[in-house]
């Protein structure tokens, strides 16, 4: 255990670990263009429509855990680099689909590849990625996403007596 993580909180150890994680994907993807950000967007969408799926932004920002509308921005960037392709949703002309060009999905083949080496790193000393210790941590990660947090439960009502 580093010096660092003796003593500390949960909370400190998951900020830890995601700052890690996303400085090393932000270095791992820029020799192919693009930011952590862009590549969670990218490799969200290209999961989504490998299961048949052409979200809208409001779709993707609940998948990934954005913002919608840093999603918005991420997308308009995206499609200026000729990498996502944002049309309007027939059925609901406010709302923008999105979708991986050709180039898109080229890219993004590239850059998953590129990442799950990092995550092959990074699980590692959990006996790799396919080991029990790593499917276990995994299982607790979402876990851990599940409940939704209230930032203020001091000023939910609800929970008033």
């Amino acid at each position: 255990m580093s010096s660092a993580a003796e003593g500390a909180t949960a909370g400190f150890l998951v900020w830890r670990l995601s700052m890690k994680w996303r400085v090393a994907v932000d270095r791992a993807v820029a020799p192919l263009g693009l930011t952590h950000a862009q590549y969670a967007l990218m490799a969200s969408l290209y999961g989504m429509a490998r299961s048949g799926q052409r979200p809208s932004q409001r779709q993707l920002a609940d998948h990934t855990g954005l913002e919608a509308l840093y999603v918005s921005k991420l997308s308009r960037t995206l499609e200026a680099a000729g990498l996502v392709a944002r049309t309007r949703n027939p059925d609901d002309p406010r709302a923008m689909q999105l979708s991986l060009t050709g180039q898109g999905r080229e890219v993004t083949r590239r850059a998953i590849t590129v990442v799950q080496g990092l995550l092959d790193q990074l699980l590692e000393p959990l006996g790799g990625q396919d080991g029990p210790r790593a499917r276990e941590f995994t299982r607790q990660l979402a876990t851990l996403l599940d409940p939704p947090l209230d930032p203020h439960p001091e000023n939910d009502e609800e929970r008033q007596p």
